[in-house]
């Protein structure tokens, strides 16, 4: 989902009613955040929605992605690696 207040609000909505739920459109399936948060979740209700709301609200879902660089081999071999968009 996006950034905008509306999307934030519905997750935490989500967070709320099912908490794996909202993480899950925040930062997708196989996450560690969700895996922690289904895990408090089934280990006690409320400190799944506690966790989820922290993670909807405070941790950045970019912060972790990979950059995946592919090899050109037209290029400089001192500059041959480039990301993909």
């Amino acid at each position: 989902m996006g950034d905008s207040c509306c999307c934030i609000c519905l997750e935490i909505l989500c967070a709320i009613l099912l908490p794996p739920l909202g993480v899950f459109f925040r930062h997708g399936c196989c996450s560690l955040e969700f895996c922690i948060c289904l895990l408090l979740t089934i280990l006690g209700y409320i400190p799944g929605i506690i966790y989820a709301i922290y993670v909807i609200v405070a941790v950045d879902p970019q912060r972790y992605r990979r950059v995946i660089y592919y090899y050109d081999p037209r290029r400089d071999p001192d500059d041959c690696y480039e990301p993909l968009a």
